[in-house]
């Protein structure tokens, strides 16, 4: 007697690898689980297909998941704030100006990235701007960060 695989063994493989996802964090299961429900579809298109085929199928849609994964997916959820970075990492940030006059001769700049957890700042800044001016941070000095005119030549 021939063993038959049909459509549905390939599903329930897909589904036990993505909930195998959440006992063993390797996140490789998934991307095997989806392409095993890939080839459940797949084989119910095109019944014909034998077994190897089907492994191979398996395996080659396994690894393009895996790495359309790493090349569009991953660079989406990376962190581009600077919270919890070091004071390097502040240093050298653009902002613009939104507010001037501010007590203690201090101006409110807007970074288009959070700084260290937040996108607005209540700066100090060595020479005279005007709202809309492009600042760049140049030191940290207690709860204010240091910024000057930001030349762009």
């Amino acid at each position: 007697m021939e063993f038959v695989v049909e459509p549905w063994h390939w599903f329930v493989l897909g589904i036990v690898l993505i909930l195998s996802e959440l006992i063993i964090p390797a996140f490789a299961a998934l991307w095997f689980g989806i392409a095993a429900i890939m080839v459940c579809i797949l084989l119910w298109l095109f019944p014909m297909m034998g077994f190897p085929t089907q492994v191979i199928t398996w395996g080659i849609l396994s690894i393009l998941c895996t790495l359309l994964w790493f090349k569009f997916i991953k660079p989406l959820s990376t962190d581009k704030t600077k919270a919890g970075l070091s004071r390097e990492a502040t240093i050298g940030q653009v902002g613009m100006v939104i507010q001037t006059g501010l007590e203690h001769e201090q101006i409110l700049v807007r970074f288009s990235l959070p700084v260290l957890g937040s996108d607005e700042w209540h700066c100090r800044c060595v020479t005279p701007v005007q709202v809309g001016d492009r600042v760049r941070v140049i030191d940290i000095l207690g709860n204010d960060l240091v910024v000057q005119p930001h030349c762009t030549s």
